[in-house]
């Protein structure tokens, strides 16, 4: 078996809309364990720093004042194949083209208000995961 780690983000919109515990049942439900978690703010700055990435593109503006609008729930999951099963799990980006029972189906308003985030790859988590939990913050 391939127990791995990942990292997700719970984003403003699903605070804002009440849901963020229907989004933890979901993972739970999925057989994901919990490593680290905590619900913080990000700045403007901060939420630029996070998504540096995507600097440049014309979106970036919009979800940086997006993801600093309002709480964000951080965590740190464990499972076998955890990258891949969390981005089942949520769905595409675009609501309007995720899978029926997907997180992002059930709970997102549009690609921006998306309701969570999830890394695209292992690299990529340990990096997220890194900007919000020190080493001694994950179980």
């Amino acid at each position: 078996m391939n127990t791995r780690f990942t990292f997700c983000m719970i984003k403003p919109d699903s605070f804002k809309k009440d849901c963020v515990s229907d989004i933890l049942l979901e993972i739970l439900k999925a057989g994901f364990k919990i490593r680290g978690i905590k619900i913080t703010m990000l700045t403007k700055g901060k939420a630029e720093q996070f998504y540096d990435i995507h600097q440049g593109k014309e979106f970036f503006d919009r979800l940086t004042t997006f993801i600093s609008s309002g709480p964000v729930m951080a965590m740190v999951l464990e499972r076998a194949n955890a990258v891949e099963t969390l981005r089942e799990l949520i769905g595409k980006t675009d609501p309007t083209q995720a899978a029926e029972g997907t997180i992002r189906k059930l709970y997102a308003t549009n690609t921006t208000q998306n309701a969570i985030h999830a890394s695209d790859s292992y690299e990529n988590a340990e990096r997220e995961w890194s900007f919000f939990f020190s080493k001694r913050e994950i179980y």
